[in-house]
């Protein structure tokens, strides 16, 4: 979306092509491996909660990509820090989950470190698509819609894990299968597919970008599911900031995106928050020592006998 491809340097504008191709590798993979282990293939849960799944994960992955036409890289990554919110916010109004008040605050901190990061970019940081203004206030927008989709969308998956008895490929399978038939479809309404089909064509560089892309995304997607089943969205969201901040490094690494003094105060400020957050979940989930060891061994000793009386009564 950001690199200029062949001697005229075209840029790939075709967003929703990227998410055709990504969950129909998706959905051929996770199909391969259920009948392959043998296990049921009929829908556990209704058709349309899967269907509201793969809706929401269309409009995040397509926020996310249109979202490179305007914003670089390290500004986009380091912004999906900020799901911890919209998860929280989902998470009390789908699963009424209830937050403490550290995590809130915490959250407001990255939300902070975020706005820092992308309403003060490098002078050299520009987008081929637009210039000034324009650029971060769009992107900002994009990004928002991104972190409010993704927040539904693993939320929602929770809720789903949680509610059946299902396996992960069986709702990977039907989520990506509804993506597939929705994104072609919105292929074919705009006009984009055969587009689409003749840029990959003309260019094989862009043809092995996308393959590979569609490849990381589908690994990727088995890890997210399992992560989300087993652990719950938002630990998810906070598992994913150490990613966040080695694509950041690599990041600016690689394609030598600079950095101004404010993006690495914003960028200090995200990190310690949800580090810091981490930090008390551990300190909160260690049990307890008690104050009084010697009456626990005697309510202890109490309860050996009591558990070891004869069956037989009193003689």
């Amino acid at each position: 979306m950001r690199v200029p491809y062949g001697a005229d340097n075209e840029y790939f504008k075709y967003s929703l092509f990227l998410v055709f191709c990504n969950r129909l590798m998706t959905s051929a993979v996770s199909a391969g491996t259920l009948i392959a282990s043998r296990k049921a293939i009929d829908p556990v849960a209704p058709v349309y909660k899967y269907c509201l799944v793969s809706m929401s994960n269309i409009l995040t992955t397509t926020c996310q990509y249109e979202a490179l036409k305007y914003v670089s890289f390290p500004v986009q990554t380091l912004a999906k820090c900020a799901k911890m919110i919209p998860v929280m916010i989902w998470g009390t109004l789908i699963m009424q989950k209830r937050y403490k008040g550290y995590d809130y605050f915490l959250a407001l901190l990255v939300t902070l470190g975020c706005s820092i990061f992308i309403l003060f970019p490098s002078g050299a940081d520009l987008s081929p698509y637009s210039k000034g203004r324009e650029n971060t206030v769009w992107g900002v927008s994009l990004m928002v819609g991104y972190l409010g989709f993704d927040g539904f969308t693993s939320t929602f998956q929770d809720k789903l894990f949680k509610g059946y008895d299902m396996e992960i490929h069986n709702q990977i399978f039907y989520t990506t299968l509804c993506s597939c038939v929705l994104s072609l479809s919105g292929l074919i309404l705009e006009g984009h597919l055969f587009l689409a089909i003749d840029f990959v064509y003309h260019h094989l560089d862009c043809f092995f970008d996308v393959a590979l892309l569609s490849t990381v995304a589908t690994t990727s997607q088995f890890f997210i599911s399992y992560t989300i089943r087993t652990f719950g969205a938002l630990t998810f969201a906070t598992i994913m900031t150490t990613r966040q901040l080695v694509s950041i490094v690599l990041s600016c690494v690689w394609f030598r995106h600079p950095l101004s003094w404010e993006q690495c105060i914003g960028s200090i400020i995200v990190f310690g928050a949800l580090y810091t957050r981490s930090f008390f979940k551990k300190v909160s989930e260690k049990p307890r020592p008690s104050e009084h060891p010697m009456e626990n061994m005697h309510n202890g000793a109490s309860s050996l006998m009591k558990g070891s009386s004869p069956r037989g009564g009193e003689p």
